[in-house]
C-alpha cells in the first residue's frame, strides 16, 4: 500500500486533578496532555504523552518537514529521522516525549490506513493485558486511600494495587508504614501490595523499612531511591523481598541497557509516552528479555495497551488513577480493568479511541 503522511498537528489540553496530588517528593495540581494527530487523506492516527506544552512548540515547528510528505508505511525510518533532528535540541525530556507523541500517532495511522488493530498491526503476543491499579497519593487521607484501593481490590477485582510512599524526612517516615500498612488491611490477604518511593529514599532507609513493614508483604518496591543510582537500586535488590522496578524516566535503548547491565532492577519499567514511542518500547523490551527480564508499562494505559499486548515478556501495565480518568474522559473506546485485565478490541483499527471534541474543547489550551 503506498500512502503519505499529509499532515502533522498538535493540542494542548490541560486538565486539573480530582483531589490535591502528591508522591514523596513532589505535588500537583493538573496534569497536561499533548494530542498528536498525524493525517493521510481520510485517515487520521492518534498519539500523545503527557509533558509540558513545550511539546507541542517542537512538534509544530521542528517535526513537520520530516512527517509530512513521509511514508506512512515506514514508520521507522520516520522515527530514524525524528531522533536525528532532534539530536542538538537532547533527546532526554521534552524532546523525547515530543517525538514519543508522534512516533505513536503514526503507528496509529499506519494500522488504520490497513484497516488493522494496532496489535494485529505488531502481531499478538497475548489477548489480555494484566493491570495494577495505581495511585494512593501521599496527600490522600486515610479515607480517601481506603476508598481508592476498595475500588480496585474489591468492586473491580483488580489482584494487585499501588500506592505512593517516600515520604522520608523526619516523622514522615512513620506516615509511610502506617499508609503500607493500611493498605494490606483494606486489599486483604490475597492482593499483591505495590509501592512507589518515587526516588525519596536514601538505601539503608528503603531497606530498613521493608523490614519493618515486612508483615504488610510488599512485593514490588518502585524507585526506592533515584532511578539514576543504579549502584544504590542494586543494593537495595540484593537487601529485600519485594522486586525492585525502575525505568520509567528511560529515554534511548542505551539507557535500559545501562540499567539492567547494572542489575538495578527485578523488572524494567517502559514508559513509551517518554522513551521514544512504540519504535523505542520494542528496543526496550528486547533489552530486557536479553537481560532475563520482563518489562512493565508505566501510565498511559490506552496508549500502553495495543502495544503491550503484543509484547512477550510483558508482566503488567500501570492502571494509573489521573490518566485513566483523562482517556476516560476524552477518548470513546475506553477499556475495563475488572477482574485485573484490559483486552483491546480488535475489531476497531488502530488504537480503538476516538476523541471526543465537545469534552477536549474544554481543556484545549489555545
Amino acid at each position: 500500500m503506498h500512502a503519505r503522511v499529509e499532515h502533522l498537528d498538535c493540542r494542548v489540553l490541560t486538565i486539573p486533578t480530582d483531589a490535591p496530588e502528591a508522591d514523596g517528593t513532589i505535588a500537583w495540581d493538573k496534569t497536561t496532555m499533548v494530542l498528536v494527530t498525524a493525517r493521510s487523506g481520510d485517515t487520521t492516527g492518534l498519539g500523545w504523552t503527557y509533558g509540558p506544552s513545550a511539546c507541542a512548540t517542537l512538534i509544530r515547528g521542528l517535526f513537520p518537514p520530516l512527517v509530512v510528505g513521509s511514508d506512512a508505511m515506514s514508520v521507522p525510518r520516520t522515527w530514524g529521522e525524528l531522533v536525528r533532528a532532534a539530536r542538538n535540541d537532547t533527546r532526554p525530556g521534552v524532546v523525547g516525549y515530543a517525538i514519543s507523541a508522534v512516533d505513536t500517532a503514526l503507528w496509529d495511522l499506519k494500522a488504520r490506513l490497513l484497516g488493522l488493530s494496532i496489535v494485529d498491526l505488531f502481531g499478538a503476543a497475548r489477548d489480555d493485558v494484566p493491570v495494577y491499579g495505581s495511585g494512593g497519593f501521599t496527600t490522600y487521607d486515610d479515607e480517601r486511600t481506603t476508598e481508592q484501593l476498595s475500588h480496585w481490590a474489591i468492586e473491580q477485582r483488580i489482584p494487585r494495587v499501588k500506592i505512593k510512599i517516600g515520604e522520608s524526612w523526619g516523622s514522615r517516615l512513620g506516615r509511610d508504614r502506617h499508609r503500607i500498612r493500611l493498605a494490606r488491611k483494606v486489599i486483604g490477604d490475597d492482593t499483591e501490595l505495590f509501592v512507589d518511593a518515587n526516588g525519596g529514599y536514601a538505601v539503608k532507609q528503603a531497606v530498613r523499612l521493608m523490614r519493618e513493614v515486612s508483615d504488610a508483604r510488599v512485593t514490588w518496591f518502585e524507585e526506592p531511591v533515584s532511578s539514576d543510582d543504579l549502584h544504590g537500586l542494586a543494593l537495595i535488590r540484593g537487601m529485600v523481598d519485594a522486586d525492585v522496578a525502575a525505568g520509567e524516566y528511560g529515554s534511548d535503548v542505551q539507557y535500559f541497557e545501562r540499567m539492567c547491565a547494572a542489575g538495578a532492577v527485578d523488572c524494567l519499567q517502559v514508559r513509551a509516552t517518554r522513551a521514544g514511542g512504540y519504535s523505542a518500547w520494542f528496543r526496550a523490551a528486547a533489552v530486557a528479555a536479553g537481560h532475563g527480564l520482563q518489562v512493565s508499562g508505566h501510565c498511559a494505559p490506552h496508549l500502553h495497551a495495543p502495544v503491550a499486548a503484543a509484547t512477550q515478556n510483558l508482566r503488567h501495565l500501570e492502571w494509573f488513577h489521573d490518566h485513566v480518568r483523562i482517556e476516560s474522559m476524552l477518548f470513546d473506546g475506553t477499556l475495563d480493568p475488572t477482574d485485573g485485565t484490559i483486552t483491546p478490541d480488535r475489531t476497531r483499527t488502530g488504537n480503538g479511541l476516538t476523541i471526543r471534541e465537545d469534552v477536549a474543547g474544554q481543556y484545549e489550551q489555545h
